[in-house]
């Protein structure tokens, strides 16, 4: 990669994202409405930027990621009064990749009008085989544990070109990039894969809390669940339980990690999905009314959606750690 890299929202998992940029050598511009966010990233080398639609116009920026909470702040970032697509003389940057998770059809409508309206500045670098901007949706998996440590899975919607382009650049913050399909088909990925893992950490959650509602240390009935037919990611890697695992939203009180309001948020557009391809989700109805009653319960207070075991089952601490074989 070459150029700076323009990153719009250094939150919880953007913040580590353009960390490992920096980490990587390549200069690093950023954006975010929280200036103390973008402040912790200025003190690690990062410069900062007044709007998305100066990072657009700012010279020498080649590429620009955004991770943003909602299908609405990246219509605002992109296509806002001071957005990426307001940039006077066309757009610096060549290639927009949004690893946000919104909405699959604004998604597929921005990149359209992206590909149709948008012009480049003149000596921008261009994207081989592109005319013009190409935009990426590469939503991820790996929650900020990945992000950290750099093991994200990209699920990318786009034309090959753009993906192609966009590869080289996710591989300094992840370890796979898959290539699903059209603007759109990532957003529809990570849709389905965050309607799975909230069934999933709801499952576990429950069988845990039942084993130790009679009885058992839930540290050792994870262990009988991580070396049988019950063994998953919220069981091995991600354990609701505190006292299982360390580092681990559980083990800290369900701070950080991947807030709840944040998977609502995402089985509501499981919902929505579901709604307009007329397939039924009977489980995924019934887990957006529980994380739901993990908000009510927490009182507004952020927290991991992994607190569900705490919010929902009322479920024990664990007595100690799973210990190795």
């Amino acid at each position: 990669m070459q150029g700076t890299i323009g990153f719009i929202g250094v939150g919880n998992m953007g913040a580590p994202m353009a960390a490992n940029l920096l980490k990587s050598g390549l200069p690093v511009l950023v954006f975010d409405r929280n200036p103390a966010a973008v402040d912790k990233l200025v003190k690690l080398g990062a410069r900062a930027a007044s709007s998305p639609q100066e990072m657009g116009e700012t010279p020498g920026v080649t590429a620009i990621m955004s991770m943003l909470p909602s299908t609405d702040h990246v219509a605002d970032a992109y296509e806002g009064p001071q957005g990426l697509l307001k940039a006077a003389g066309g757009l610096q940057p060549s290639l927009l990749i949004d690893s946000s998770t919104i909405l699959p059809t604004y998604t597929a409508e921005l990149a359209a009008r992206i590909a149709t309206y948008s012009m480049l500045a003149p000596g921008a670098r261009k994207v081989a085989g592109a005319p013009g901007p190409v935009f990426v949706d590469a939503p991820v998996s790996g929650g900020v544990i990945g992000a950290v440590a750099g093991t994200l899975t990209f699920m990318c919607g786009g034309s090959a070109a753009g993906v192609r382009a966009a590869k080289p650049l996710l591989q300094l913050m992840g370890k796979a990039v898959e290539h699903l399909g059209d603007p759109g088909a990532g957003q529809v990925a990570k849709i389905c894969n965050n309607l799975a893992m909230a069934i999933q950490m709801a499952a576990v959650s429950e069988a845990l809390a039942l084993g130790a509602a009679m009885g058992l240390d839930p540290a050792a009935l994870t262990q009988v669940f991580n070396s049988s037919s019950a063994r998953c990611w919220s069981s091995q890697v991600y354990n609701p339980v505190p006292g299982v695992l360390p580092d681990v939203p559980s083990a800290h009180e369900y701070r950080g990690g991947f807030n709840a309001g944040f998977m609502s948020k995402d089985l509501r557009l499981a919902l929505q999905l579901a709604g307009s391809a007329k397939q039924p989700l009977p489980m995924g109805e019934r887990a957006a009314q529980l994380y739901q009653q993990v908000l009510d319960a927490s009182g507004g207070e952020p927290v991991d959606f992994g607190a569900i075991y705490k919010f929902v089952y009322n479920g024990r601490p664990s007595n100690g750690g799973v210990k190795d074989n």
